[in-house]
């Protein structure tokens, strides 16, 4: 999920059996995707060379070490966060992403307006532009895109298979999607069922990459099959993927480079290097390493602990601006003592924020009052953080007849994440706080992908940790994500509340004016953090990294980790 980051309904591994050898990957799940390493040397790049940085200024080759191969590169098929910083430098969407922020800006469309009920949306789009394999850009291709994401088999309506177009806009009956009509040659005019405020803000997620639809046709792209435990994905999603983006793709070895080459007929700036080169690299010690050794130019994530080093060796660590939460769910459902908001509260007041920042997360990470950052629209100024105060939490339990309380407290292991970068002292943390506070805590234990975010999903787990890097600045995108449905992962259909809780998510999402819909996003999470509700404690906002080497220039961080590496420029 990306670095999308964790979804809380997206724990099952996708396997990309229609690319050749390509190992398994997840969503977001801080797995190393199970690519090849490299053993500090130049790898070979399918086609009998290898794959080294080289090069000065447009001729270069910059060289990006990923933890992961793609699971495909077809981004409608797509959920993770590999993937997607592979099909971005592909792909271009009707809304894009201000560089360096998180506002919807222009991008194939040049602007967007609505109708007054907020379900007719226009688009004129940009002039000029064409696919990769030399087809117009216009409205019908705009259309056509449209109805192919609509227009899934069995396979591809799998919410393994098409997760985000299942969770923003839905297959059949209900679906958010109703018609794209061309108005005129580069017009197109898109309807949707209800007025929602992720529209069209949502068109800017990678998954919404605008296609060729030549290509889509001649190679079949919808004719995904379910196989074994994942999916065969056709060969326009394993050899001939072909959007407007400032990169084509060129090869894939199956195991260790993925090579893209500079789109010189690209309609803005082009590429400031010939070809990028994505080397899968398991390992975060070992993208370190070959970092230092300069056989790649930079890789996401590092180590917190590693930042002073990395600059003191002369490369880059550029960190963003955090747009992310981590928090602590509370789940009655696998524990009925919770169902009781004075054991919620105790166990919250119990937590010392403050220190646990200040210990545990890097420079710039900050305490959340709420379960979004503060540059998203419907942020509650107002809701003030709840204390660190040992005596009410102890005074809090006595109240609730739980002075001897007992949690299983669960923490994942074989991860880090943007928001946790280490889970097991994050755990120990609170574990001390809450033990000071007379609770006895029972430490589960489980690997990331071995059982921790299956169980949590699963309401197996009473309290736990997990997190969330938007995807796009939307309130929805947050509190959607956690909240709705009868079986998200805090267990709100125990809770009296539940049935308000989830109307009033609905009534933000579906109130087409700005200001109104803001409102109501910041007395709906006024809601979810007061004393009555307190449906789970919100601890913090970390700011994630991505390091460079000395020699790159042009790298603009982005706060979703959705870096657009077309800007990057070698030097000596």
């Amino acid at each position: 999920m990306k670095n999308r980051k964790v979804a809380l309904t997206a724990a099952t591994a996708i396997l990309a059996l229609g690319l050749s050898a390509c190992a398994q990957s997840e969503r977001d799940t801080g797995n190393d995707g199970g690519g090849g390493s490299t053993d500090g040397g130049a790898s070979t790049d399918g086609s009998g060379g290898t794959a080294a940085p080289g090069g000065e200024g447009s001729d270069a080759t910059f060289v990006f070490g990923a933890a992961g191969a793609p699971t495909t590169f077809d981004p409608f098929y797509a959920s993770d966060g590999e993937t997607f910083r592979v099909t971005r430098q592909i792909f271009q969407n009707l809304v894009g992403i201000e560089p360096g922020g998180t506002e919807f800006v222009p991008e194939l469309a040049t602007s967007w307006e609505s109708s007054e009920d907020g379900l007719t949306w226009t688009f004129p789009l940009q002039e000029g532009v064409t696919f990769h394999d030399g087809e117009p850009f216009d409205a019908e291709a705009v259309c056509y895109n449209f109805e192919r994401w609509a227009d899934q088999n069995e396979a591809g309506q799998n919410p393994s298979a098409a997760y985000y177009y299942g969770n923003d806009f839905g297959f059949g009956d209900g679906s958010l999607y109703e018609s794209c009509t061309a108005v005129d040659e580069m017009t197109a005019e898109v309807k949707i069922s209800r007025a929602t405020g992720k529209f069209p803000g949502v068109l800017s997620q990678s998954s919404y990459g605008i296609s060729s639809p030549k290509a889509l046709e001649e190679y079949d792209a919808n004719d995904i099959a379910v196989e074994g435990e994942g999916f065969a994905f056709p060969a326009y999603a394993s050899e001939h993927p072909t959007g407007t983006g400032p990169f084509k793709f060129k090869s894939f070895d199956g195991t260790s480079n993925v090579i893209l080459e500079r789109n010189d007929d690209f309609w803005g700036d082009k590429a400031g290097v010939k070809e990028l080169i994505f080397r899968i690299i398991s390992d975060e010690t070992a993208r370190r390493q070959e970092l230092e050794a300069g056989t790649i130019h930079g890789y996401d994530l590092p180590n917190p602990v590693d930042w002073a080093e990395l600059e003191a060796g002369g490369n880059q660590v550029e960190i963003r601006d955090p747009f992310n939460i981590l928090y602590l769910a509370f789940n009655p459902v696998a524990d009925p003592q919770l169902e009781d908001p004075l054991v919620r509260q105790a166990l919250y007041h119990a937590i010392n924020r403050d220190e646990l920042v200040k210990s545990q997360l890097p420079d710039g990470a900050t305490v959340a009052t709420q379960f979004m950052p503060d540059t998203v629209s419907g942020y509650n100024s107002d809701i003030a953080a709840y204390e660190y105060d040992v005596e009410k939490a102890k005074q809090l339990l006595e109240e609730a007849g739980k002075s001897d309380l007992t949690i299983d407290l669960w923490y994942p292991t074989e991860v880090t994440r943007p928001y946790m970068p280490n889970p097991q002292a994050i755990y120990d943390a609170v574990k001390s706080d809450w033990e000071a506070a007379g609770i006895t805590v029972n430490p589960i234990s489980k690997p990331w992908a071995g059982g921790y975010i299956d169980g949590t999903q699963q309401s197996l787990a009473p309290a736990f940790f997990l997190g969330w890097t938007g995807d796009l600045n939307s309130a929805d995108n947050f509190l959607c994500a956690f909240f709705c449905g009868d079986d998200n992962q805090f267990g709100t259909s125990a809770y009296d509340f539940h049935a308000e809780l989830q109307e009033a998510i609905t009534a933000a999402d579906a109130e087409p004016d700005e200001a109104a819909r803001t409102a109501l996003y910041e007395e709906l999470n006024a809601k979810i953090m007061s004393p009555e509700w307190l449906i789970g404690a919100p601890l913090s906002h970390s700011p994630p990294a991505i390091v460079v080497a000395e020699n790159v220039q042009g790298l603009v961080a982005s706060p979703l980790t959705a870096e657009d590496f077309s800007t990057v420029t070698i030097t000596e």
